[in-house]
């Protein structure tokens, strides 16, 4: 059997694949962060700009605890979206899977009608 066919072949691809999308995951996390410290210190500079009476050492305090609180918040919502859509994706398996098992149960009676059917039908015309 060739390498591409092999089992190992498909389990190292799909390992392979799952590292790509944890890596992609991990990199728009990343980004996502950047952007939102970058935002988050243009607003604190311009809160602090428009704020009279601060000395350059409050003004530096407030940039530094604000854009230290949107980091967290940032990295409390990318932590958050892989649980979310983990929890989301499970919950269209149970699904599926519960309307698999309500299609095997209609073709079930559907198939034992017919069976009663034909088996009357037969019956009838002896």
């Amino acid at each position: 059997m060739s390498l591409w066919g092999s089992r190992f072949h498909r389990e190292h691809a799909l390992d392979a694949g799952a590292e790509a999308a944890s890596g992609l995951t991990d990199i728009e996390s990343f980004l996502y962060r950047e952007a939102h410290e970058g935002a988050a210190r243009r607003r604190a500079a311009e809160f602090t700009a428009r704020t009279p009476g601060l000395s350059p050492e409050q003004k530096r305090r407030i940039e530094q605890w604000y854009v230290h609180e949107r980091k967290h918040i940032a990295r409390m919502v990318t932590d958050h979206i892989p649980d979310r859509i983990e929890s989301l994706e499970e919950q269209h398996r149970v699904r599926l899977r519960s309307r698999r098992w309500a299609m095997i149960t209609v073709m079930a009676c559907l198939t034992a009608v017919l069976i009663v059917c034909v088996a009357v039908s037969l019956g009838a015309s002896r």
